[in-house]
């Protein structure tokens, strides 16, 4: 994905939810930080931007998010990427990652803003989770050097509870 890509999922889901505000919480959040031209490939490759909203306790707006432009979805097909409804479970992030999204919010994204996951709140998270492409989104932005190992400590160490997958990211930082 590049950056145009997730201007217009950002565009997408506030074009069809109503709501001023989409939180994008997945790996291609990275792109509201950097422009794809200094992005390792390993940290644009996916298709997917995973996009939550505040208050959708009903999960009423994710559900629409997926129905309309989600995997499979006829705008899926027409442009090659997708947007998945997720709601704030789906992640394990540090604390007070809320007050450090990255606001995307340009002529693009059709008058509203996508709120996205700091790098290394976004990083902290793949490594909870600890997939295999999630190892490799984390080691290749910690070999570019555009994430900074000390500050991803820092974050990891800060998020209560999760010691034993704390722990396994820690062991992973070295």
């Amino acid at each position: 994905m590049n950056n145009t890509e997730i201007e217009h999922i950002i565009r997408a889901c506030v074009g069809i939810t109503g709501r001023e505000e989409v939180v994008v919480i997945g790996s291609q959040a990275i792109l509201a930080s950097f422009d794809v031209s200094r992005l390792p490939a390993d940290a644009t490759v996916s298709i997917e931007a995973d996009v939550l909203f505040f208050n959708d306790e009903d999960q009423r707006l994710a559900d629409l998010i997926d129905g309309a432009i989600g995997e499979l979805s006829q705008f899926h097909e027409t442009f090659g990427i997708y947007a998945q409804g997720v709601d704030e479970t789906i992640a394990i992030l540090p604390p007070g990652w809320q007050d450090r999204l990255v606001r995307l919010s340009n002529r693009n994204t059709g008058g509203g803003a996508g709120l996205c996951l700091d790098p290394y709140d976004l990083c902290a998270a793949k490594l909870f989770a600890l997939r295999e492409k999630d190892i490799r989104y984390v080691k290749s932005l910690l070999d570019s050097g555009i994430i900074e190992r000390k500050v991803l400590i820092e974050r990891i160490t800060s998020t209560p509870d999760h010691e034993q997958k704390k722990r396994t990211a820690l062991r992973f930082l070295g």
